[in-house]
């Protein structure tokens, strides 16, 4: 490696240096749009570079999202490409004189400093294949949708420990017939006036519902009703606001099914998901999550590799005669994560530990 590429990227535009790996003087220091006819312009330089100086490694202090074109062009022109993250540039750029002062030709040449002292460090970064992008896309909406939906049930449970405490402490707002319930009737004298049989029939109505869990919510809801007879202030404003949060609720249920099925077929379609699926406690949407982040298992020689890249394995610490393992505190915090909702799925399912296994729960 002769020349070292370092680019600072930025949302509307990057910042390259171009710099004499041996000598550390810089060749090249521009801005580079955001756009094909840029990115090519800049690729262009590098192989005028090349052609004097040799090799060059370009490396980027941030991968996909507003840094997707630039990977995929530098990728796709055959160009050695690494990854140096954002908090390694930070310290070195602090450790340099000046080292509160950042500016974006200041960042590309540190990046590309970090190639001159530590190439063979680097983790190369490999082009992202079709079932790869789907999965980290389709994910990263779940995501979305998860965090929503727990935003919008806290609130739900709230408003409604506020004015039907009785009827908020049976309520499993993560169930589709208690939603279903709070979609139409919330206060107690709405209950009380529908009665048994028209609770059953809307209830039956929602379809996909068992029986079993439409009764017993109904005489739970009916014995709720009958215990609170008082009207509390803004009883009727807060009601409606349940109600709408719970039919935002069945709707963002209807999306996560619909992409977890979207998420099943791109994992069967996936060459990596089967062996994935097959350890304890990595289901479908672990599975995702893990290819979504890790970029396939190839990625990593072996385990102990992927064990410190999620930050599970022990950290040495020695100095002098004192010599003793820690438990390590970075690391990638989303496979760390995957792999720590994993064990405790497989414990819950454990034959051998009947102690830890999931309660049964009311469906619905």
């Amino acid at each position: 490696m002769a020349v070292a590429v370092g680019i600072d990227v930025a949302k509307v535009f990057h910042w390259a240096a171009l710099v004499h790996a041996e000598t550390g003087r810089v060749l090249v220091s521009r801005k580079v749009d955001n756009d094909p006819p840029a990115i090519q312009a800049l690729i262009d330089d590098i192989r005028e570079v090349e052609v004097e100086y040799g090799t060059a490694m370009v490396a980027i202090d941030v991968l996909g999202g507003i840094a997707g074109l630039l990977q995929m062009m530098l990728g796709c022109a055959g160009l050695q490409l690494v990854h140096v993250s954002g908090l390694a540039v930070n310290r070195a750029r602090r450790a340099t004189r000046g080292g509160e002062h950042k500016s974006d030709p200041r960042d590309a040449k540190v990046i590309a400093d970090q190639i001159r002292l530590r190439a063979d460090e680097l983790r190369p970064v490999e082009l992202a294949g079709e079932a790869d992008t789907e999965l980290r896309l389709l994910v990263s909406r779940r995501r979305e949708l998860v965090v929503d939906q727990t935003r919008r049930i806290a609130r739900l449970r709230d408003l409604l420990a506020s004015t039907h405490p009785g009827l908020e402490r049976i309520i499993d707002a993560t169930n589709k017939a208690d939603l279903a319930l709070l979609a139409r009737y919330v206060t107690p004298t709405e209950i009380r006036r529908a009665g048994r049989r028209r609770l059953t029939e809307y209830m039956r109505r929602v379809g996909g519902l068992h029986a079993t869990s439409i009764d017993f919510l109904v005489e739970q809801a009916l014995a709720a009703a009958q215990r609170q007879r008082i009207t509390l202030p803004g009883e009727t404003v807060a009601a409606e606001l349940v109600r709408e949060l719970a039919g935002e609720a069945l709707a963002c249920r209807t999306k996560l099914v619909d992409l977890d099925k979207r998420i099943a077929e791109v994992l069967d379609a996936h060459p990596d998901a089967a062996l994935i699926r097959s350890l304890p406690g990595m289901g479908a949407t672990l599975t995702a999550e893990f290819l979504a982040a890790a970029g396939g298992i190839a990625r990593f020689a072996t385990g102990d590799h992927l064990a410190c890249a999620a930050g599970l394995a022990p950290v040495l610490q020695q100095s002098g005669k004192v010599r003793y393992l820690r438990r390590a505190v970075s690391g990638d915090k989303t496979l760390k994560r995957i792999f720590y909702q994993s064990a405790f799925c497989a414990l819950q399912h454990d034959p051998d530990q009947p102690g830890l296994l999931r309660p049964q729960t009311r469906r619905g």
